[in-house]
């Protein structure tokens, strides 16, 4: 029972201010720092209110880069970042709709066999298997290339395993309706599942764009040429500057324009990605 009691409320409101203004501060004051020049930045106190040099910090990161913290123009590494994030999410969703479809409607010798290898790695992070991926994308020549950036990282256990658990929801009586039409294992595919996919293909790409998104470890492993830095891997070497003082005013830049891209993807599917979340019935 919720209990309707005024201070409750005022209090539960209050709670909810107080953890909103800690998420906005920081952005505030990152956005804030975009408009200074980086001696600004540096000399106390901190400047809370804009600045009027928010075009020219623009221009540089996007143009020209930190040349002393040996990172490329934002604009490249964004690209990189993109290519990135869209080969492993798209990549992700194609592997794991067709194996989930495969585990779910044919069958096949060893068929739960795999799909427990599948569950299995569920329990593996990335980083204990990064080593032998790096020395077998190393043996294919697939370092300082876009291949290299995603290939390794398409296969996605999780979004099989949520995929299987939804196609098992999909009523038999569809299947059976579509071989009475003729209708190919690969045209139920298309015309059926793939439709009723939709919201948790939705969800799963919001999850999956961010994650690629954000990936620092795994680029940093595979690049050592700067035409294939990413956003993530630009600001970190930003700030690691040994005979220099960092240009503050260019990072913080710099990070604005690296959450632009998963916020309009989360602003452009939120309907969709919250449908696919809590949806439980079709």
């Amino acid at each position: 029972m919720v209990e309707n009691n005024r201070w409750v409320k005022v209090s539960s409101h209050l709670i909810l201010l107080l953890g909103l203004a800690a998420v906005i501060f920081p952005i505030y004051i990152m956005v804030i720092a975009t408009t200074h020049t980086g001696p600004a930045l540096q000399r106390p106190p901190l400047p809370l209110l804009p600045g009027d040099q928010f075009f020219e910090n623009l221009k540089l990161v996007l143009g020209e880069g930190i040349s002393t913290a040996g990172a490329p123009p934002v604009a490249l590494m964004m690209f990189n970042s993109m290519v990135m994030a869209l080969g492993i999410t798209i990549g992700k969703i194609v592997i794991s709709l067709l194996s989930a479809y495969a585990i779910v409607y044919f069958r096949f010798p060893f068929r739960m066999f795999f799909f427990w290898m599948i569950f299995i790695t569920l329990m593996l992070p990335v980083e204990v298997r990064i080593l032998p991926t790096y020395g077998v994308a190393a043996d294919l020549g697939l370092l300082n290339s876009y291949t290299g950036l995603t290939l390794p990282l398409i296969a996605s256990a999780t979004a099989t395993f949520l995929f299987r658990q939804f196609f098992l929801t999909i009523p038999d009586e569809l299947l059976e309706a579509a071989r009475m039409d003729g209708a190919s294992p690969m045209r139920f595919f298309w015309d059926v599942v793939l439709p009723l996919s939709r919201t948790n293909i939705a969800a799963l790409f919001v999850i999956l764009f961010i994650y690629g998104w954000n990936q620092y470890l795994w680029p940093l492993l595979v690049t050592t040429d700067e035409r294939y830095y990413t956003i993530v891997m630009g600001i970190q070497r930003m700030l690691n500057v040994s005979d220099a003082v960092p240009v503050w005013n260019a990072i913080m830049t710099t990070a604005m324009l690296g959450m632009i891209p998963p916020v309009v993807v989360v602003l452009v599917m939120q309907r969709l990605f919250v449908k696919g979340l809590v949806e439980t019935e079709k």
